[in-house]
């Protein structure tokens, strides 16, 4: 890769709402990209992830280098410190409070949060100036992305952010995803359906700073993965939430148990629906077919994919999951729903298989016809291994945001 370092003035600052999360390992990847290239990353975290998120030493050490803004905030006196300091810029620091009062949400109690916001975009402020910051991007434009757009206003270093979706999508107004695009030097966008919707919240002035730069993964970590041929094994990865669809998958698996007696699906993961899939399981006769397998560090999971016939991703609303692509990377073959982002990555019949989202009947059906035909699921495994390559390597897509930083005006 190339380095690019002396054309920065100083260091690009990354922010969001946790950090490092096991669930968010491909923004670690981003960062740890960023620095092959020569750029120089801090990583910053409104909150403190807790201790279960740490599952491997990439991400103690990521946790251990992380400058946590409400851990700093513990401290009143700290944090009148850095609002004394803001206040050296009178004219600034009152722009930046009358910002955060005009993109409040309607209601006390998001305007409460709207002033935690500000009061928190004075630490990060303080912060970024001590390290000599040239240029501050937030990945998930809500909370986070708000405290980034006070920072910026506070200090004049330009910030950008990556839009992922869905949710934010439910509620772009609350967010005021339209006052962020607008002030935003640029906007990274995961896919061209998350960059449609972008624009359908956003003036047309503002459409030439969505960029599309993908979320990726780093393929020669799963170079050695040789999917399984056993026929028998589902893999699930990801939050044990109620937008992940489990159930659905539970009830096709269901369907499936007679044709397939020794069909399992291992599940890596957790969340706060975790306790009721597991009693639904039970309910359901699947716990000798089911194992609940908890967060697993970024090697762990390469090789449960190289253990693994099938992934599947049963999702009522997803970006472009990162899970589908390492899956992929692995020469495994897929099943997902269709819908957002997802089909600009899994071509239909070709590296996977897309069904419609909250239906267990043609989750079934191709459930079955995976395990039933290993030619078609090699066929298909190397098909999607192609498929990432061609646009969702991490070090390619840090090339690109490099470049959007460069052009920022901190480069010189």
């Amino acid at each position: 890769m190339t380095d690019i370092k002396p054309n920065f003035k100083g260091p690009v600052a990354y922010l969001t709402g946790e950090y490092p999360r096991a669930t968010d390992t491909f923004i670690q990847r981003e960062v740890q990209s960023l620095r092959a290239l020569g750029i120089d990353v801090l990583t910053c975290s409104i909150r403190t992830t807790s201790a279960e998120h740490h599952v491997g030493p990439e991400q103690r050490t990521e946790a251990a280098g992380t400058f946590k803004v409400l851990a700093a905030a513990r401290s009143p006196l700290h944090l009148v410190r850095c609002h004394l300091w803001a206040m050296r810029q009178p004219v600034r620091y009152l722009r930046t409070f009358k910002l955060a009062w005009q993109t409040a949400p309607a209601g006390g109690k998001n305007l409460l949060y709207q002033l935690f916001y500000f009061l928190e975009a004075a630490i990060l402020a303080r912060h970024l100036t001590r390290n000599k910051v040239m240029h501050l991007h937030n990945h998930i434009a809500k909370s986070s992305a708000t405290v980034a757009m006070l920072t910026s206003e506070m200090t004049g270093i330009p910030f950008s952010f990556t839009l992922h979706g869905p949710d934010i999508f439910f509620e772009p107004n609350h967010w005021r995803l339209d006052a962020k695009i607008e002030r935003a030097q640029f906007v990274a966008c995961i896919s061209e359906f998350c960059r449609s919707q972008a624009m359908s919240f956003s003036a047309s002035d503002h459409w030439d700073k969505l960029h599309i730069v993908h979320c990726g993964i780093q393929p020669g970590r799963y170079d050695a993965a040789q999917p399984g041929t056993s026929g028998n094994r589902l893999l699930f990865v990801g939050r044990l939430a109620a937008v992940k669809g489990l159930p659905v998958l539970f009830t096709a698996l269901r369907a499936q148990i007679e044709k397939h007696p020794d069909c399992q699906l291992v599940l890596i993961g957790d969340g706060p629906e975790r306790a009721a899939l597991e009693q639904m399981v039970t309910r359901m006769g699947l716990q000798d077919h089911v194992t609940f397998a908890g967060y697993k560090s970024q090697d762990e999971v390469a090789q449960a994919l190289g253990e693994t016939d099938i992934f599947v991703l049963p999702s009522f609303a997803e970006g472009v999951p990162v899970v589908l692509m390492e899956a992929m990377a692995a020469r495994v073959p897929v099943i997902t729903t269709q819908i957002a982002g997802i089909p600009e990555l899994v071509e239909n019949a070709v590296s996977g298989l897309l069904v419609p989202p909250g239906a267990s009947g043609p989750l079934a059906d191709a459930i079955d016809r995976l395990l039933s035909d290993p030619p078609l699921r090699t066929k298909m495994g190397q098909a999607g291994r192609k498929r990432v390559l061609q646009e969702f390597v991490t070090d390619t897509e840090a090339q690109k945001l490099a470049r959007l930083f460069a052009k920022s005006g901190g480069a010189t």
